[in-house]
């Protein structure tokens, strides 16, 4: 975990509300797991607090650039977003357990299944298990076709399959309808709203993991504003209970209760 300030090299709005953002410095090379995020420090002062936690999208670890994703909602994201090129932003990370890439062997298949702002971090994911030698089948769940984001970066990695809830675009429904058709992948990763997440973890044929998100104090495990349950008593601490900033946000499916 390390702390720097990091150079915005370009911001603009990929979907009403969502922007990308990528800012250039060394802090880039630590982050190699995918499902970490970072903690952001809006402003120098000390309105707004808390810092932002923000998942991480993608990485060019040479050209030490970090790409993100997020949502405008409230005061702190929409500071974030009135940023432009040359400013600098606080960084701290990476944070968190990330997704476990060497769960997945070369030849299988993997589905990645994300919905809103849980769909970043999947695809710092995907491009990994790609190299492995890893075939990637990728879906994204929205409101309409208005809200699709991402949709040729993850087609650069194989198969995409888009629902949305109004039918404006692919598959009318939720992500769930989709993976209900699809048989014979040996893993999944999930990120995105609990009740899709509890409604993934119910539908899904094989073993997988999901990452949480949740609004969080710290994010380092001082705080404890972001504990969750777990379905089993911890056998070594004895603990009923996890911190998604620190034990998480990456869990096994079917670990913590959703």
């Amino acid at each position: 975990m390390i702390m720097d300030n990091m150079t915005i090299t370009k911001q603009t709005e990929i979907a009403p509300k969502i922007f990308r953002i990528e800012v250039r410095g060394p802090l880039s090379k630590e982050m190699k797991n995918p499902g970490q995020f970072v903690n952001l420090r809006i402003s120098k002062g000390i309105d707004p607090t808390l810092r932002r936690p923000i998942s991480i999208c993608d990485v060019d670890l040479e050209n030490e650039m970090l790409t993100m994703i997020y949502r405008v909602e409230g005061k702190g994201t929409k500071l974030l977003s009135e940023k432009i090129v040359g400013e600098e932003v606080n960084v701290l990370g990476p944070l968190g357990q990330g997704f476990p890439v060497e769960a997945a062997n070369q030849g299988n298949t993997c589905v990645l299944v994300g919905g809103g702002v849980g769909i970043p971090p999947l695809y710092y994911l995907g491009k990994q298990l790609v190299a492995m030698g890893v075939r990637v089948i990728t879906i994204l769940g929205f409101r309409t076709a208005n809200d699709v984001f991402l949709e040729e970066e993850f087609a650069s990695l194989g198969e995409v399959i888009i629902t949305t809830e109004d039918g404006s675009q692919g598959i009318k429904g939720f992500v769930t309808d989709a993976l209900k058709k699809l048989d014979g992948y040996d893993l999944y990763y999930t990120c995105g709203p609990k009740p899709m997440l509890r409604a993934v973890e119910q539908v899904a044929t094989s073993p997988g993991y999901i990452s949480l998100e949740e609004r969080m104090g710290c994010g380092v495990g001082a705080c404890l504003a972001c504990v969750c349950d777990l379905k089993e008593r911890d056998a070594e601490t004895g603990k009923a209970y996890a911190k998604i900033c620190t034990d998480g946000p990456v869990f096994l499916a079917g670990e913590v209760v959703l």
